[in-house]
């Protein structure tokens, strides 16, 4: 869980909601191609997460908490604000951490998680 409060605090940046749907083309001798909707793909959702050991924050904690539920395929529901994303859970494709600052012993104080979801029907 990803939470702001008096104590902590992580910026979300860069959200983006995608969707698509998926077509089929049947070709046909002497006249048009027939369009046939068969689908939608599942939605995607992308967002960065800056985090800062400043601001309350462990980086390494949140990157493993992020990798363990990539690696488990663990679906997890999606609530920014109020708003609840998606029409049940999400699972996580997709991990990249940019570290940008270390304190004197090496340790990341801050860094941008981005994330890739794809939406958990």
């Amino acid at each position: 869980m990803f939470s702001v409060s008096d104590s902590v605090v992580e910026t979300i940046n860069n959200f983006t909601w995608s969707g698509s749907a998926r077509y089929s083309t049947h070709q046909r001798h002497l006249t048009h191609a027939l369009t046939e909707f068969t689908g939608l793909d599942p939605d995607g959702i992308t967002f960065d997460i800056f985090v800062s050991a400043y601001l309350g924050v462990d980086p390494m904690t949140e990157v493993v908490k992020i990798w363990n539920y990539e690696r488990s395929g663990t679906a997890v529901p999606l609530t920014i604000g109020t708003h609840a994303y998606g029409k049940y859970r999400w699972s996580i494709k997709s991990h990249k951490m940019k570290a940008q600052t270390f304190d004197k012993r090496g340790d990341i104080t801050s860094a941008t998680i981005s994330l890739t979801l794809q939406e958990y029907i």
